[in-house]
């Protein structure tokens, strides 16, 4: 016992270093009792109360000193850090876009590896507290041995403590390894969703990029059809504008037909004024030819036929019998010819061999002469005058002038010498570069100008002679057109050789070209 008394400074300054140098590593309770006997000692983990559940943490400090870290109370553990992030991952994943959930991938990865990397420090710390643990072990045994008595018990509950200190730094560690390994489960999710994320932003990138490129393609097409569209658009409502003018000129024209207006009733007074002027002309032109026999002084004998009719663009000239004892027209031959106001040189008309010939355009400022040949013998009458142009029609013909194209109705008379039976109407276009005949959308002839083709009036035939003009479209194809009057048979004639000229061309009757040449 001395000796025990004796060495208990001894033991009471090694337990003092034994505590500074090994780091008891918990705080005892402060209830903890100091009376167990060695016979009532229970199982460790029964009697040992530790201030905290976790496992304390130490450092070293000035002096070699072991100092506790005080661990901060907000500090989340590594299993709730793992597990709030991934929370915060799965909320987020559906609001997030591709590539920010592959950022979001990355830096989960990244923290992923961050906690791996702490969980091999830690486990690098376990094992170095497990080796504190065995030290302290096996000096408190060494110590037991040499101790008896109270000290004997000090010591031995110094050992069950670090005992149960090992078995909970055990726990930890097994909660350590499973913690390591669902962070190790988590960074393997994580490193695959990475890789996901970016072969799925990869594969949207590249689809935005095929769609992009699709709508500007897209683009490309709607444009050029947009453009192709506009000057469609643009040539069609040209041909609409033309198309609309003729419906309106034609709608014009039936309104005049059909509805009296003050132009109509002016159109027939002025056509009365005609007739009476027609009238007049034609007693006066008696007047003359009478005073003009009567002056010669042979009445009787140089007067058979005579000519009968105004000298006038529109009008008709007959020849008439002056005795009944001379032969019938009919029996005779008979030919017109055209001469110059002297009478100094005339000019034979092609086809004028009948009893009436109506003047045409060319036959303007002539004097009309016709033989009649009777049992060999020829009787020559003449007009008395020069074939005056139609009052207005001149600026008719140059109103129609400024236009593109010029449509008159005309029926078919005759067409390549045979007459023609129906009596359809049919519209006769007079282009500056060509003229079609059609009946509705059906073209009959439609020619350019040509050295061919002849366009003249009527040679022959009775009271509608005036309204009639011959047309050759071309060799082998001729038609007689009947005009709804003389003045748009005229116009017509006039407007095809001005526009004929224009190209070049002489259009004429039959053998005409060298005297309209002239």
């Amino acid at each position: 016992m001395l000796d025990c008394s004796n060495g208990m400074p001894k033991i009471s300054q090694k337990r003092q270093q034994i505590d500074a140098e090994n780091l008891i590593m918990t705080r005892f309770g402060r209830e903890f009792s100091y009376t167990m006997h060695k016979e009532a000692i229970s199982p460790v983990s029964a009697d040992v109360v530790f201030a905290s559940t976790r496992f304390p943490k130490y450092k070293i400090g000035a002096n070699n000193q072991i100092v506790e870290v005080k661990e901060d109370s907000n500090v989340l553990s590594m299993k709730e850090m793992v597990a709030r992030e991934t929370a915060l991952l799965l909320e987020q994943q559906k609001r997030l876009s591709v590539r920010d959930l592959a950022s979001k991938f990355e830096k989960g990865l990244a923290a992923a590896a961050k906690l791996s990397d702490e969980a091999r420090l830690k486990e690098a710390a376990s094992l170095e507290k497990h080796v504190l643990l065995k030290k302290l072990r096996d000096a408190l045994e060494a110590l037991r041995g040499r101790v008896t008595g109270k000290n004997n018990d000090d010591v031995v509950e110094a050992i069950l403590m670090v005992e149960a200190l090992a078995v909970q730094l055990t726990q930890r560690e097994g909660e350590l390894i499973q913690e390591k390994a669902e962070v190790k489960k988590l960074a393997t999710f994580l490193k695959q969703a990475s890789e996901d994320a970016k072969k799925l932003v990869d594969e949207e990138r590249s689809f935005a990029k095929a769609e992009i490129e699709n709508a500007r393609a897209a683009v490309q097409r709607v444009e050029e059809a947009l453009q192709e569209h506009e000057r469609m658009s643009r040539a069609s409502g040209k041909q609409d504008v033309e198309e609309l003018m003729k419906e309106v000129q034609e709608a014009r024209r039936i309104k005049m037909l059909h509805q009296p207006s003050r132009v109509m009733d002016m159109e027939h007074e002025l056509q009365a004024l005609r007739v009476q002027l027609l009238q007049k002309a034609k007693h006066s032109l008696q007047l003359q030819k009478e005073l003009a026999a009567s002056k010669k002084g042979d009445k009787n004998a140089a007067h058979l036929y005579d000519i009968d009719g105004i000298e006038t663009l529109g009008s008709y000239l007959r020849m008439y019998p002056c005795s009944e004892s001379v032969p019938e027209l009919s029996e005779c031959s008979i030919q017109w010819y055209r001469s110059t106001a002297e009478g100094d040189k005339r000019e034979l008309i092609s086809g004028a061999t009948k009893s009436v010939y109506a003047p045409e355009p060319f036959d303007v400022g002539r004097i009309l002469q016709a033989d009649i040949f009777i049992d060999g013998q020829t009787v020559t009458v003449m007009t008395s005058a020069p074939v005056d142009p139609a009052a207005g029609l001149g600026n008719y013909v140059e109103a129609l002038v400024r236009r593109h194209d010029t449509e008159f109705n005309v029926v078919i008379i005759q067409t390549n010498g045979a007459d023609n039976p129906s009596q359809s109407i049919h519209v006769l276009h007079i282009g500056k570069m060509r003229i079609k005949l059609r009946k509705g959308k059906t073209t009959m002839a439609k020619e350019y100008y040509s050295n061919s083709m002849q366009l003249c009036g009527v040679r022959g035939g009775g009271n509608a002679a005036a309204q009639a003009a011959y047309w050759q479209a071309k060799s082998g194809l001729s038609f007689v057109l009947a005009f709804e009057s003389d003045r748009e048979r005229n116009a017509a004639i006039m407007l095809a050789r001005r526009f004929a000229f224009d190209c070049n061309i002489m259009l004429a009757g039959p053998d005409d070209r060298s005297a309209a040449g002239k």
